[in-house]
């Protein structure tokens, strides 16, 4: 089904209605669409307080590239789970989930209305669904797998995994050493591929009552917001918000393997000019946006026209 066709269409009022009743309204969909200006304008209508589900904006110091809610923004919204790690702190989808939960209990308990936003959608869904069931990680497997990075680089661990589970090889990216690593070792300890286990899952059970919602934005007004955005970025000292990420020993982190932020780490050891780099984030950016989109395709979403509304 093509969700953007077929899916149902809303409004600002009717977000506030299903927050009012007691949903969580999750503001998902491609980057640069506008989620958190819509969630901080849903949060105001229904005084409501924002929990991020962004793998990058959870961290601190990852502040320009990935696109953090503003002074402003924060002023007229509080925000859950934006900068609240260090750099180089591990998370995952479940430990998000119990994060998230944590916050969604505490807005709740003060009488506010929580709202989900973001575009990390595996984090969504192990808010809103839960998880398939997987082993526990093990210290042994990935020493080794952190041994083969080190000696034959990210690739050949991607490689690997390609090899035994090529579904979460495609979704995955040979940088995302965290992930790739999980995925294998879960393969090795179980004998099935991790993509296999959450097909099985398949997120049926909900452990909240979710209304999803994303903002209808055409490819081509896509393409257009992702350049002024990335050249908005760059003028704010991107490059030099990475460089000293990495002088302070973060340049390996897994937050900077997002789309973006490895562009601007590779320009740091091979300049290129300013265009060129540019160009090649709103290349990498488009194609993100268009795996967001896919997600989109496969769940049940309310299409909103404009998030001024």
């Amino acid at each position: 089904m093509d969700a953007e066709a077929e899916g149902r269409t809303g409004s600002l009022a009717d977000l506030a209605a299903r927050a009012r009743d007691g949903h969580l309204v999750a503001i998902v969909g491609p980057t640069a669409t506008g989620k958190t200006a819509l969630a901080v304008r849903l949060a105001e209508r229904t005084d409501g307080e924002v929990v991020s589900a962004d793998s990058v904006q959870i961290y601190r110091r990852f502040d320009i590239g990935s696109g953090k809610p503003t002074a402003e923004e924060l002023a007229r919204a509080p925000h859950h789970l934006v900068g609240v790690l260090r750099p180089d702190d591990a998370v995952d989808a479940a430990r998000f989930a119990t994060l998230a939960d944590a916050a969604i209990d505490d807005i709740v308990g003060r009488g506010k209305v929580p709202i989900l936003c973001g575009g990390t959608f595996l984090w969504v869904k192990a808010l809103l669904y839960g998880l398939a069931a997987a082993p526990p990680a093990d210290a042994a497997l990935r020493a080794r797998h952190q041994a083969i990075v080190a000696a034959s680089g990210r690739g050949e661990l991607h490689r690997m995994l390609a090899e035994v589970d090529p579904r979460s090889a495609a979704r995955l990216h040979p940088n995302d050493v965290l992930r790739v690593s999980r995925a294998l070792e879960v393969f090795e300890l179980t004998g099935e591929p991790l993509s296999a286990l959450q097909e099985s899952h398949a997120f049926r059970g909900s452990r909240h009552r979710p209304y999803l919602a994303a903002i209808r934005v055409s490819p081509a007004e896509l393409t257009l917001r992702i350049a002024r955005r990335v050249d908005a970025w760059l003028a704010a000292g991107w490059i030099e918000e990475v460089r000293a990420l990495v002088r302070d020993g973060f340049g390996d982190s897994r937050a900077m393997g997002s789309v973006g932020y490895r562009e601007v780490r590779a320009h740091l050891t091979e300049p290129r000019s300013n265009d060129e780099l540019a160009a090649s984030i709103v290349r990498s950016t488009r194609v993100f946006a268009r795996r967001q989109r896919t997600w989109l395709n496969h769940a049940e979403v309310s299409w909103v026209e404009d998030a001024g509304g």
